[in-house]
């Protein structure tokens, strides 16, 4: 799916971009790098065309996503060293 194609599912889901982060646990600005590489994840495109499709038929899919208690991912890897000791214990 084209992210052209997943906004325009997001407004037949009746859903903001941000909502659908908040939502879903992924990140905004994640989502927004897709913009860059023109396409979505197959998940994402699954989750976004589901959503519209139930909004067609009027499910609420809000309280059904909510009642999965999703949990946000927290990083991990080492990434950049904010704690100099952490550098100088590697040595």
């Amino acid at each position: 799916m084209t992210f052209i194609e997943f906004k325009k599912r997001l407004l037949d889901g009746d859903i903001t971009l941000p909502k659908f982060a908040k939502l879903v646990k992924i990140s905004e600005k994640n989502l927004q790098s897709y913009k860059k590489k023109g396409e979505v994840p197959n998940l994402v495109a699954v989750a976004i065309e589901s959503f519209a499709i139930m909004k067609e038929n009027n499910l609420n899919y809000k309280d059904i996503i909510e009642n999965l208690n999703l949990k946000n991912k927290k990083k991990e890897g080492v990434g950049f060293q904010k704690n100099p000791q952490n550098v100088a214990k590697r040595k």
